[in-house]
Parts: C-alpha cells; structure tokens; sequence
C-alpha cells in the first residue's frame, strides 16, 4: 500500500475534483433521446480543455472516456449509439489524469419517470458508500468498510458484486489494497493514515452473480435486475475520513434539471 504525501494528496484532489465537474457537465444534458457517445464527447472536450487527458480512454484498451452502464449493466458500459430513456437508471463512471495522479469516481442517475423500486436502489446504495467511507479511518481494516456497506445493503434485501472492487489510487488507475464491498468487521488488511482509496459499491436489486458481456467490457447481472454504482474518493484520517471527491457540483446541476435525479 502506498501511503501518500500531503503534496500528492493535493495533486490527487485536483484530479479527483476535475472528475466531479465533469460528471456536472455531463448531468446538464442527461435526458431522454440523448446518446451515450454524446455524453461521452462531451466529457472528454471537458477534461481536456481543463488540461488533463482522460484517465480511462485507452486503459486496457477501453474505447470510451467513460463507463456508462444502464440498468441491468453494472459497471465498464461502452459509450454508443444507444440512446437513453425515461426511468432508466444510469451509472457514470468517469477518470482523469492530470499533474501524473488520477481522479476517479461515479454516480448513478435517475432519468425522468423511474419507478420507486429504482429511486430506493439509487438511494439505498448512495447511502452504503457513506456508511463504507465512514470506516476509512486510522485503526480501522478494510473488511470494516466492506461489513458496513454490506450488512446496509442486504438490509434492504439487495445484494453485493463480489466480482468488482474499489482500490487504491495515485500515480496509477489501480493500487493496492482491494477494497471489497463485504466483509466483516476487523478482518483484511489494516488502513494506514493517508492511504487514499476509492470506494465503490456497486449494489444489484437482484442476484449478486453478474456476466461478462460479448463487447469484453460491460458487466451486467445475470438475473437482468438493476444494478446502481456510486464511488468515491477519500483519505484515511484519525478520527474521520478525508474525501478528495465531491458530489456537490452534480448536484448543483440536479436541482435544477427536472430529467434527472
């Protein structure tokens, strides 16, 4: 595990609060009828002309700037020709790369009409990377976030991917630990201060097992049930977490776009 710097921590939050006005820009124009290879443009004109290169265009070969997976797909959705539509729900995973650190987080958006069993899915989810950040603390380990995000989770009998996981992050996408979505308490790896980590539960109404598709990318459940994923980006601290991400200027935008929620 990579314990950072305050300077490295500084130089991520940079990155990381780049990705949270990105994911605003995009909330601007989610709407029914409007493509996921638009959405997707329009993303990568952002974070370039804020002088940072996207952090996922290109990684392992994947074509898109972001993840855009709808309903039923989980996570790693290749931006297309496939349009939205009232009552899906949409996650949003989005990567930057600037100053050599990488900024990544995702939110899961409610378009037009959903039906209450999306909006409880949506919320219950939102809610369980809270209560995981809220673990992220000096003392702690890495199955306290996993347990706490989990037994929420299955309180509302949906159920955990166990395929996919947070991770580190710093001068790379991907570092050490793994941060898994289960667990139980005081088990895993022991959190040193100043670790920064990416949590990431990514939550299904149904079934936990999920497929890979055709496109090798898109992971969607078996059973076809939604799946809603929200991640951020924080800190290990004493006492409490630091969260380098924000979901403050998405929401700004929600408040005033009555297509999305």
């Amino acid at each position: 595990m990579i314990v950072k710097t305050l300077e490295q921590i500084e130089l991520l939050k940079q990155s990381s609060l780049l990705v949270g006005k990105t994911l605003a820009e995009v909330a601007k124009i989610l709407k029914p009828g409007v493509k996921t290879i638009d959405i997707d443009k329009l993303a990568e004109t952002f974070i370039r002309d804020n002088g940072a290169i996207p952090g996922f265009l290109g990684y392992g070969g994947f074509p898109g700037t972001l993840c855009i997976s709808i309903n039923e797909e989980v996570v790693h959705g290749i931006p297309g020709k496939r349009e939205l539509k009232d009552g899906d729900l949409v996650s949003i995973d989005c990567g930057t790369y600037m100053n050599g650190y990488y900024g990544d987080y995702a939110y899961s958006f409610a378009i037009g009409e959903c039906s209450n069993e999306i909006i409880k899915l949506q919320q219950t989810t939102k809610d369980s990377l809270y209560l995981g950040a809220e673990q992220a603390v000096l003392g702690k380990r890495v199955g306290d976030i996993g347990a706490a995000i989990q037994n929420h989770v299955e309180s509302f009998g949906y159920s955990v991917v166990r395929d996919l996981v947070g991770h580190g992050i710093g001068k790379n996408l991907h570092e050490s630990p793994e941060v898994f979505n289960y667990g139980r308490k005081g088990t895993g790896k022991k959190l040193p201060e100043n670790l920064v980590i990416c949590i990431e539960p990514m939550i299904n109404a149904g079934t936990k097992n999920v497929v890979q598709g055709n496109d090798g990318w898109t992971i969607t459940t078996r059973d076809k049930k939604a799946s809603a994923h929200f991640e951020h980006t924080v800190v290990v601290k004493a006492g409490k977490p630091e969260f380098l991400s924000t979901y403050e200027y998405i929401e700004e935008v929600l408040k005033i776009n009555n297509n999305i929620r």
